[in-house]
This record gives C-alpha cells, sequence and structure tokens, in this order.
C-alpha cells in the first residue's frame, strides 16, 4: 500500500487522517451546549434511487424545509462523488452537505495516493464509517441520512444503498427511498418498477414517485414550473455520471400532468 508523506501511519483514508489529527475539521466535531433542545434549521427531503437495465437513476426534489415554512427551493439534494457514484441527502442540510463534501474528497484523496478508484462496495462502507461518525450529532437533532447509488465496473451493473441513522448498510435490489416523503415514493415505486427497464422509462418512474411525495408530504417540493424549479436526477452507467437536462425533466413532467388529465 502507497502511503502519503504528509500522512505516515494513516493510509488512504482522508477522513481517518482528518479524525487523528484535525478532528476539529469534521462535522460531528460541532456540539451543542449541555441541556440545549435540538435546533430550528433546514431539513431536506426527498431523495430515492432505482436500477435500471444500464445503471442507476438518483433524483429527489428541491425543496429544504424548517419546520413549517419554506427554507430553500433550489437545494440540490443529489450530490455526484466521483466519475461511477453519488449520493442523495436526506436531514438537516448543513451536516448533510458537509458529509457529502468530505465524502467526494475522501474518494478523491483514496484514488490519488493509490492510483485506482475504490470499490463499489468499499465506497458504500465508507460512508457507512462517515454517517456513524455523526450520530453524535444526530442525537442531538442534526441526523443525516444518505441514500448512495453507483455503477459497479467489476459487477457491471447499478447498485443502491440506504442507511440509518447509526451507520448501518443495506443494500437494496431494485429501489430505495429516503425522507419525509420516502412511504409515497416507495410505494409509487413498488407499483411501477420491472426489472430491465431503460433509462427513460426509469427516469419518469423516479419522477411520478417524487410527485407522489410531493402530493402528500408536506417536506417535499413538487414541480414549479413558474419559477422553472424541477427536481435534480442523475444517471450513473457504464459511461460515469451525467445530470438529466432541465429541459428532458421539465418534458416529462409535463407528460405526466398530461396523463392524468
Amino acid at each position: 500500500m502507497k502511503h502519503d508523506p504528509f500522512a505516515p501511519g494513516f493510509g488512504s483514508s482522508f477522513y481517518d487522517y482528518l479524525a487523528a489529527t484535525r478532528p476539529e475539521l469534521l462535522p460531528a466535531a460541532t456540539s451543542l451546549p449541555p441541556g440545549a433542545g435540538p435546533p430550528q434549521v433546514p431539513h431536506g427531503t426527498t431523495v430515492l434511487a432505482l436500477r435500471f437495465s444500464d445503471g442507476v437513476v438518483v433524483a429527489g426534489d428541491r425543496m429544504a424545509s424548517d419546520g413549517y415554512q419554506v427554507s430553500s427551493r433550489r437545494i440540490d439534494k443529489v450530490i455526484p462523488t466521483d466519475a461511477y457514484s453519488a449520493m442523495a441527502i436526506s436531514g438537516a442540510v448543513g451536516p448533510c452537505l458537509e458529509m457529502a463534501k468530505l465524502f467526494a474528497t475522501e474518494l478523491e484523496f483514496y484514488e490519488k495516493i493509490e492510483g485506482r478508484t475504490l470499490s463499489l462496495s468499499g465506497k458504500a462502507n465508507k460512508l457507512g464509517q462517515m454517517v456513524r461518525g455523526n450520530l453524535p450529532l444526530a442525537l442531538q437533532g442534526l441526523a443525516v441520512i444518505p441514500l448512495f447509488a453507483g455503477y459497479d465496473l467489476e459487477r457491471r451493473t447499478g447498485r443502491v444503498f440506504k442507511y440509518d441513522v447509526a451507520g448501518g448498510r443495506t443494500e437494496e435490489t431494485d429501489y430505495v427511498a429516503a425522507g419525509s416523503g420516502s412511504g409515497q415514493a416507495r410505494g409509487a415505486l413498488k407499483k411501477r418498477f420491472r426489472d430491465g427497464m431503460d433509462e427513460e422509462a426509469s427516469v419518469r418512474m423516479a419522477l411520478e414517485a417524487l410527485k407522489d411525495a410531493a402530493d402528500e408530504d408536506l417536506g417535499t417540493g413538487g414541480a414549479d414550473p413558474v419559477r422553472g424549479i424541477y427536481p435534480t436526477v442523475l444517471v450513473i452507467t457504464a459511461e460515469g455520471t451525467r445530470e438529466v437536462p432541465e429541459n428532458q425533466v421539465s418534458a416529462l413532467h409535463q407528460a405526466l400532468g398530461a396523463s392524468e388529465e
């Protein structure tokens, strides 16, 4: 194993290096005063991921809520973490975004030190370790509950993972959802999912599931054609990670509305 000369003894993990040398820089280093209640911070939902014939689709709505108020209408909850994977965030927005940035740095650091990419299973395990490290903040009301999805170059297939608040990792065979609207989203995916679907059908299904979640869940934002706000959708295949263009997402949403009339 190669070692970073600036981090002797810490191997290829930037996260482990920070934990040992600068723990105050980790998201979990934040703590509340004794006896303080959970802070009012923006939370984000709903996100989902599903497999299709050539890879995976990862999607999320754009709204962050603060109690019964809208905190942001344009937050991106689906974040590419390297060329073949992405993380979708639900929970307290600040810690979620910090963890996503740190996770992307972790994967880039590993690749630079080792000269190769971490396996998809290894990436999923590392994210679980980071979620587990956030447990003290989660107990104070600042939970990070991500989804992770990517294309496995060794198995030549897409894979999706979910996590609990303590970092427990579960791989799902077909689809997964997280956030306050996840129940409605999973119900929609359960009814419509078919093995071997193509990309277009899978993107349309993801948008339908988010639409169902937005119809029933106060914390999930629906499409807003007036403001030009639509869900974020990423597609990950053997060719890499790419975002579905907004005009394509808009056209699919219009088609969904027309089909319900």
